[in-house]
C-alpha cells in the first residue's frame, strides 16, 4: 500500500532536508516540496500567498498521480491548520494509500535560531520563502508558527512527533524511518 507521508512542523526544523534523503534512499518515492512547486508559477516571488494555494492544488493532483502509480510521496508542508491537510488526506484515501504525519519538533529558541542559521545558505527558493516569513516579522512570526503548531497537535491525534532538539539530521532522519517502520 502505497504511502502519503507528510513532514509538518515550523521553518528551519528540517522537514525537506528529511524529506530529500528519504526520497533519495527509496527508489520511486516522490518528494512533493510545495515549496519547489510554488516556484513554477511565474511571479511568485511578488504574489507568494496567493499563488500559494495554486501550488497546493498542483501538489494535490500531483500527489494522487504518483500515488496511483503504487509509489510513495513524501510531502514536507507546514500545516497550522487541519484544513490545510484535508485534501491530501482524502487524496490518499481515495487512491488506497495510507497517510502518516509526522511533526518535527524543536523547543521554541531552537527553532528560531535554525531559521536564522540558514540566511545565505539556503538554496534561492528557500531564501526566498525566508525573506517573506522576514518580511512578516521574521523570529516573532517563527514563534508564532510553534505556538499555532501545539494547537493544532492537539487535533491531530494520529500526528506521530519526533522531537529534533539536540538531534544531527541524520538522527532525526533515523528516528522518521523508524516511525515510518511501526506505522
Amino acid at each position: 500500500m502505497p504511502k502519503l507521508i507528510h513532514l509538518n512542523g515550523a521553518s528551519g526544523v528540517g522537514k525537506s532536508t528529511i524529506a530529500a534523503w528519504y526520497a533519495e534512499r527509496h527508489p520511486g518515492v516522490l518528494d512533493l516540496d510545495t515549496d519547489r512547486v510554488i516556484c513554477l508559477i511565474g511571479g511568485w516571488q511578488d504574489t507568494f500567498f496567493q499563488t500559494f494555494k495554486a501550488a497546493q492544488l498542483l501538489a494535490v493532483a500531483m500527489a494522487e498521480t504518483h500515488l496511483r502509480t503504487g509509489h510513495d510521496v513524501v510531502m514536507p508542508q507546514l500545516a497550522t491548520r487541519v484544513v490545510d491537510v484535508e485534501a491530501f488526506e482524502a487524496v490518499a484515501r481515495a487512491c488506497g494509500a495510507d497517510y502518516q504525519e509526522i511533526l518535527l519538533t524543536a523547543e521554541k529558541p531552537v527553532v528560531c535560531r535554525r531559521f536564522l542559521g540558514r540566511a545565505g545558505d539556503a538554496d534561492p527558493v528557500t531564501q526566498t520563502i525566508d525573506d517573506v516569513v522576514k518580511e512578516r516579522g521574521g523570529t516573532a512570526v517563527v514563534e508564532r508558527i510553534h505556538d499555532q503548531l501545539g494547537a493544532y497537535l492537539r487535533q491531530r491525534p494520529d500526528c506521530v512527533v519526533v522531537p529534533t532538539d539536540g538531534c544531527a539530521p541524520e538522527e532525526t532522519y533515523e528516528a522518521v524511518v523508524a516511525h515510518l517502520r511501526a506505522g
